[in-house]
């Protein structure tokens, strides 16, 4: 019940190609300035390529000792400055909007950062970051923060400046 359109396989074996030779008259001069550059064959390709995909990569650093600090130290000020806004102010919303993109693009840079994992002023901002940011997507960018929330993330900024002065 094949349709007339439908190909099927044959058990006849296809014929191989028939090799094509060319003659030409090149003096060996010529001859060795054209091998010279010819492209490189499949072994030398190999090799090539094995040893790209061997070789230990090197970090990507994301930014130096001093930038860490000194966005640390930004991203501690936004926290600070929107969680104190009062919840009638007009500007609350785009200010929660601004931290939103602050923190996003803070932790997008230092989460894959191996070196700034361990140290207490990452790990204290991280928190108060997921904090904030939970609650204003939560219950949105108008809603105040709940007295006992507010006290713990201020605190985690305090840690957290703390632990920058010192290098952690």
């Amino acid at each position: 019940m094949a349709s007339p359109t439908l190909i099927t396989p044959t058990t006849s074996t296809p014929k191989p190609l028939p090799l094509i030779t060319t003659r030409s008259k090149l003096t060996p001069s010529t001859t060795t300035t054209i091998s010279a550059a010819a492209p490189p064959g499949r072994r030398q390709f190999l090799t090539l390529s094995a040893t790209v995909l061997l070789l230990p990569a090197a970090p990507a650093f994301a930014a130096s000792d001093e930038e860490y600090v000194r966005e640390t130290e930004e991203v501690i000020n936004k926290i600070r400055n929107t969680i104190n806004i009062a919840k009638t102010d007009p500007k609350v919303a785009d200010a929660v909007a601004e931290l939103r993109e602050t923190s996003n693009s803070w932790v997008a840079k230092y989460r894959r950062e191996k070196a700034l994992l361990g140290r207490s002023s990452f790990r204290d901002i991280y928190s108060a970051l997921n904090a904030v940011s939970g609650h204003y997507i939560s219950f949105g960018p108008t809603a105040p923060i709940p007295a006992k929330r507010k006290a713990r993330i201020l605190e985690e900024m305090d840690t957290a400046e703390k632990a920058l002065l010192r290098g952690r």
